[in-house]
This record gives C-alpha cells, sequence and structure tokens, in this order.
C-alpha cells in the first residue's frame, strides 16, 4: 500500500460531511414538524396542550438519552456505521409516526425518531476532526446548525401547505422515504477517515500513553471541570427559546392572538428559524475571528432574555415588531454554536467526545422540558374554549407559559458570565 500523501481535498472533505448532514437535516425537519401540524394532532388524537407537548417531547426523551452512548458509539462503530443505522432506524420511527393509530405508536414513532437522529451531530463532528483542519470547528458547527435548520424550514410553510392540501399523514409517509435513501448514499460514499480514500487525515495521533477514559470515569472527569456544568445549563435556553415556539406553540399563540393564517404563523417561525441558522455560522465565525468564547456568548444570551422580555411584558405589540423581536431572539440563540466549542476547550483532548455529547444534552433539554411546560400552563389557564373540537387558549396563558423561556435564559447568561475563557485553545 502506497503512504497517503496529501490531505483531503476540501470538496471532498466537505461532500463526506455533508452526507453526515444529511441525517441532522432530517432531524431538524422532524423535530419542528409538529409546530405546524398542532391543531391537526390534537383533534386527531384527542389531546390536550400539555399531552400535545408531551408527544413532540418524545423526540427529545431519546434525543438526550442517546447522547453519551452516541460517543461510545462513534468511537468503536465508526462514523459511517452509525449514521447509516440512525438512518435506517429515522425511516422506521417515521413510518411508525404517519401509521399510527393511537398515541402508543404515535410516542413510539417519535421516540425513534430522535434516538436516531441523535447520533448525527456527534457523529459529523467526528467526521469533520478526521476530514478538516481544527481550524473549521467552529465553522462546521456553525454550518451544522445551518444546514438543520434549512430542514426545519421545510417543516414550516411548505409543510404546512402540504398538509392543508393532502393531510399530516400522507405528508408525513412520504417523507419516511428519505431516511432510506440518506441512510444507502452514506454507506456507499461516506468512510469514517480520509486514509480510507488514500489521503492524510487530521485525526490527532494516538498514542499508547494516551489516557484512555471509560464512560463512568469520563463523566466523573468532565464534570471535574466547572465551566462543564455552566455550559451545560446555558444552552437549554437558546434551543429551548426557538424550538419551543417554533417547533410547537407559535403558530396557535400567532394564529389565536395575532389573527394570522396557519401558513403565515408557519412562515413567521420559519423566519425565527432561518434566523436561528444565520446567526449560528455568524458567531462562530466572529468568535474564531477575535479569539474568545465568552464575549459573544454573553451578547447573545443577554440579547435572547430583552428580546423575550419585550415579547412576553410589552402589550399589543405591532406585528411587524413582534417578527423582529422574534428573529433578533432567533439571531441570539445561534450564539449556542459558540457553546461546542466553548466546552470542548474546557476540558482536555481526550475528553472532549465526552463533553461534547453532554453539551448536546445540554441542547436539547430545552425544548424537552419547555415544550410541555407550556403546554401544561395553557391547559392550567384554559378557560374552555375550543373551536372544532381544539382547544384555543386565552393570551395571559401563552405570556405566562413564555415566561418560562426568558426564565431560563437568563439562567443562561448567569451561567455564561461566570465561566472561564478558554481564548479558542484547548486544554492539555
Amino acid at each position: 500500500m502506497i503512504p497517503a500523501k496529501t490531505l483531503p481535498p476540501a470538496r471532498l472533505a466537505w461532500t463526506v460531511w455533508g452526507l453526515g448532514a444529511v441525517l441532522y437535516i432530517i432531524g431538524f425537519f422532524q423535530r419542528v414538524a409538529p409546530g405546524v401540524m398542532t391543531a391537526e394532532l390534537m383533534g386527531d388524537f384527542n389531546l390536550t396542550a400539555a399531552a400535545m407537548g408531551n408527544l413532540s417531547a418524545f423526540y427529545f426523551y431519546s434525543y438526550v438519552a442517546m447522547q453519551i452512548p452516541t460517543g461510545l458509539l462513534a468511537d468503536s462503530w465508526g462514523a459511517r456505521r452509525l449514521l447509516t443505522a440512525g438512518a435506517l432506524v429515522a425511516g422506521i420511527g417515521s413510518l411508525s409516526f404517519a401509521l399510527s393509530d393511537g398515541m402508543f405508536w404515535a410516542c413510539t414513532g417519535r421516540l425513534l425518531i430522535g434516538g436516531s437522529v441523535a447520533v448525527a451531530f456527534v457523529s459529523m463532528m467526528k467526521l469533520s476532526s478526521h476530514w478538516m483542519a481544527p481550524r473549521h470547528f467552529a465553522l462546521a458547527s456553525g454550518m451544522a446548525l445551518f444546514l438543520g435548520i434549512i430542514g426545519a424550514v421545510f417543516a414550516g410553510t411548505p409543510l404546512r401547505l402540504l398538509v392543508v392540501s393532502y393531510d399530516w399523514r400522507s405528508v408525513m409517509l412520504a417523507s419516511s422515504i428519505f431516511p432510506f435513501v440518506a441512510a444507502a448514499l452514506i454507506w456507499i460514499i461516506v468512510r469514517d477517515d480520509p486514509s480510507e480514500r488514500g489521503y492524510l487525515s487530521y485525526a490527532p495521533k494516538i498514542t499508547v500513553d494516551m489516557p484512555r477514559t471509560g464512560i463512568i470515569a469520563g463523566l466523573k472527569q468532565v464534570f471535574g471541570y466547572r465551566n462543564m456544568w455552566l455550559l451545560l445549563i446555558a444552552p437549554g435556553a437558546l434551543a429551548g427559546s426557538v424550538l419551543t415556539f417554533a417547533g410547537l406553540w407559535g403558530v396557535p399563540f400567532l394564529t389565536t392572538h395575532y389573527g394570522m393564517s396557519a401558513p403565515k404563523a408557519a412562515a413567521v417561525c420559519s423566519a425565527l428559524l432561518i434566523s436561528w441558522a444565520v446567526g449560528g455560522p455568524v458567531c462562530g465565525s466572529l468568535s474564531d475571528r477575535i479569539g474568545r468564547r465568552k464575549p459573544l456568548y454573553v451578547i447573545g444570551c443577554a440579547a435572547l432574555a430583552l428580546s423575550w422580555t419585550l415579547i412576553i411584558f410589552v402589550p399589543g405589540l405591532p406585528i411587524a415588531a413582534l417578527v423582529a423581536l422574534l428573529m433578533v431572539s432567533g439571531f441570539s440563540a445561534g450564539s449556542i454554536i459558540i457553546g461546542f466549542a466553548y466546552v470542548k476547550e474546557s476540558v482536555p483532548a481526550h475528553l472532549a467526545g465526552t463533553a461534547a455529547g453532554v453539551c448536546n444534552m445540554g441542547v436539547m433539554l430545552g425544548p424537552m422540558l419547555l415544550q410541555p411546560i407550556v403546554g401544561w400552563v395553557l391547559d392550567h389557564q384554559w378557560q374552555g374554549t375550543a373551536v372544532a373540537g381544539v382547544r384555543t387558549y386565552e393570551l395571559s396563558a401563552f405570556r405566562t407559559g413564555f415566561a418560562f423561556i426568558l426564565i431560563w435564559a437568563v439562567l443562561a447568561l448567569v451561567c455564561v458570565v461566570f465561566s472561564r475563557e478558554t481564548n479558542c485553545r484547548q486544554m492539555h
């Protein structure tokens, strides 16, 4: 075998990474799809707001649970096998959800989807560490969010129009084709390391004296660093704010209290997601450029808290002002990308994979908790009104529910303020 002499070309590296991103895109689509089908799902399954929040959150229950095992599986199986298996299970989960005749199979489908697409981000980051230079890590993280939100945008207005034209089951059944196609493409094209294609690898060389840590010992070591605790709590507010509003409760809020049609409300939610997508790469690249993590992360959390303060407590906001504030909150939430690099740099290199899994778990704790909490508040303050058998909720109920987003945003700001700057350098 002829020794590899050149690094992989950028086009090939981004193609390999991009095919991993396909599963991430599918995951984002499924993550926010219930947001534009809330009325249909509540009517079809006869759900309260709390039950609807729980159905949506089943995705996040398994997603969070899979974060630590995903790091271990990525190391033992390799990203190619893990992504292929994840895409296959996502397809099965999509079929279960689309064909469900009751809550059991609907929740099972959401559970399978969440657990399977949970492998996408860690696998993508593992591929980037092998196929790309370290200086591109934050950019790759930002681009991951950008591409994921493309999937979420398709779950906005386009999905809503399809649901109106056909029905939610037919549309979701058709969407289940894509994970199976992704599985085939990943298996055929993706390779774990450039050396399998005859190129040099960017992965750090493994030596016999490098520490080898088991999962329990690794978790104990990771949580021995103060930044890990602080940066675990913070991202839940950023992801939670976007995915609780755009991913579930935004459309019923906007249609009920701002007189929007469902497609227009879905478009507003898509605008929020797009601003999130733009904010990720911008914040990540700016952080890399200035060589600091903390300042931009603090600004992002502060802007998120301020925008939600105005949304909740300023009565009678004009629609233009409301949409502008939602987009500011989305762009600010894009600073979540900084958190991945920040966490990775806050622990020794041999613990970076475990730290990334813990951080991603923190990200999904936000929507996992906030979606059902907002639903519980809506039910608790329900005044007994319904339209076509679907409950409608007062503005005061939505404001009380959304107040939990604000509380978490303030907590995130405090956590980041007390974190320690890494100056974009890996701890040794």
